[in-house]
């Protein structure tokens, strides 16, 4: 797409106008927060991930085909495939703003470092009112990291991402594991991870009432509990490899790869193969792996020491593989005008990614939780995955009819007013709409 004409002098700063977006860029985010809705709510809005382990192991064996298709396919094909997508995009996105700052003149570290306080305090409120698995914060908290990287080469930037996608799970597998290494026995190593396990089931037994029954104001504080006690070190110790993710993206948005993607269709093509590749690999030797534990042939609290670490880049290379496969091919068929005006249906949801999320999140609680419809714990795999894409069609449709009328979604104003210090004109001149509207 064409840059539109501007009046604004060298130096001024203001929001990206939709005649400057990628259309790509925002079809790959809308894909990927379809991807990341599913994941949320097949684990943890629905309560999947509060059930006991027997009763959640049951699912891979028992009820509808469907139901115990859904269960493996969910990890082979979506958990931590879209996340990942999310994550290069916004390490992409800093380098199209460091891009449109330096094609200014201008220097974004300060209206970039607003951009992200305002971010984490959308974040931070999001965690702590309405859902625990809040990812805004996360990001914000990270993206101060990129400040780091903006006068770095090319060749160091793809190094560090290289470097932390594969020490990063590593990493957060030994910090994770470091009690059990450090036992004196092979049997008090088991011990210890049993002791946890116990742990960590003991505490959601405790919490499920409070999803399931409680007020808002208990659910919160549920939610805060298990975000303090599991939650937090995890995705702490899992910030690495995500880090990973944003540097990867930034390399790939300083090359100006999905800006000019017409001119690089061989290489996508061979990367595709190539990621295709990993991410059946990766995700079948994890799914394997999984139904060996499931079914006792594995002994879930006797696995050898060496398996979590032998697994960790298993399943990362299954993460990264499937999460370029999805890009790739999306890339691919977007040159072709007739796939291009089917998968551009997702663009909007794309411009309007913070806003669908945050929605994701207030609709979810208020069907799952207690102080809503209350299925927390009680929806099947296949009527969570239904749940979902009805939602996100939904989005889509409103998405549309917003943009038709508006520059921004509601929360994307509310975060560019802030970070510019002012109120963004919202509305589109009527000429605009019309033509958006014939579109």
């Amino acid at each position: 797409m064409t840059p539109a004409p501007s009046s604004a002098t060298p130096t001024d700063a203001r929001p990206v106008d939709s005649g400057e977006r990628l259309a790509l860029l925002d079809t790959l985010r809308g894909f990927a927060l379809c991807g990341v809705f599913i994941s949320n709510t097949f684990m943890w809005f629905s309560g999947r991930a509060f059930l006991p382990k027997e009763q959640l192991e049951a699912q891979f064996t028992q009820g509808s085909l469907i139901d115990r298709l859904i269960m493996p396919a969910f990890g082979i094909l979506v958990g931590g495939r879209f996340i990942t997508i999310f994550s290069f995009l916004f390490g992409l996105g800093f380098a199209v703003q460091l891009g449109r700052a330096d094609a200014r003149g201008s220097d974004i570290t300060r209206l970039y470092i607003r951009r992200l306080v305002v971010m984490l305090a959308l974040g931070l409120s999001h965690l702590y009112l309405i859902w625990y698995g809040d990812i805004l914060s996360n990001y914000a908290l990270l993206g101060f990291w990129l400040l780091l990287f903006r006068k770095r080469d090319d060749r160091t930037i793809l190094g560090w991402a290289i470097a932390l996608l594969v020490v990063g799970p590593l990493l957060t597998t030994f910090v994770l594991k470091l009690p059990q290494l450090l036992a004196a026995t092979p049997e008090a190593a088991a011990a210890l991870a049993k002791a946890q396990s116990e742990r960590s089931a003991a505490l959601k037994v405790a919490l499920f009432p409070s999803f399931t029954d409680g007020s808002w104001w208990d659910v919160v504080k549920a939610g805060a509990t298990f975000h303090r006690v599991e939650f937090l070190h995890i995705m702490v110790l899992h910030s690495v490899g995500l880090l990973g993710r944003f540097l990867l993206g930034f390399y790939v948005g300083r090359r100006r790869l999905f800006h000019d993607a017409a001119q690089h269709l061989p290489l996508f093509r061979r990367l595709l193969y190539g990621a295709l590749a990993m991410g059946v690999v990766g995700g079948g030797v994890g799914a394997v792996v999984q139904q060996l534990v499931i079914r006792k042939i594995l002994d879930p609290d006797a696995l050898p020491a060496w398996l979590p670490f032998a697994m960790t880049p298993i399943r990362t290379m299954g993460e990264l593989g499937f999460a370029a496969t999805y890009v790739l091919a999306i890339t691919l068929l977007f040159q072709r005008a007739t796939f291009q005006r089917v998968l551009s249906v997702l663009a909007p949801v794309g411009r309007m990614a913070l806003t669908n999320y945050l929605s994701q999140s207030v609709i979810s609680v208020l069907v799952f939780y207690g102080y809503g419809l209350g299925l927390f714990g009680k929806l099947a795999p296949s009527l969570c995955i239904l749940y979902c894409l009805g939602v996100f069609a939904v989005q889509i449709a409103f998405s549309h009819l917003w943009l038709s009328r508006f520059r921004f979604g509601p929360m994307e104003w509310v975060w560019r007013s802030l970070t510019y210090g002012k109120a963004q004109p919202m509305r589109k001149s009527a000429g605009a709409t019309g033509a958006a509207v014939a579109a």
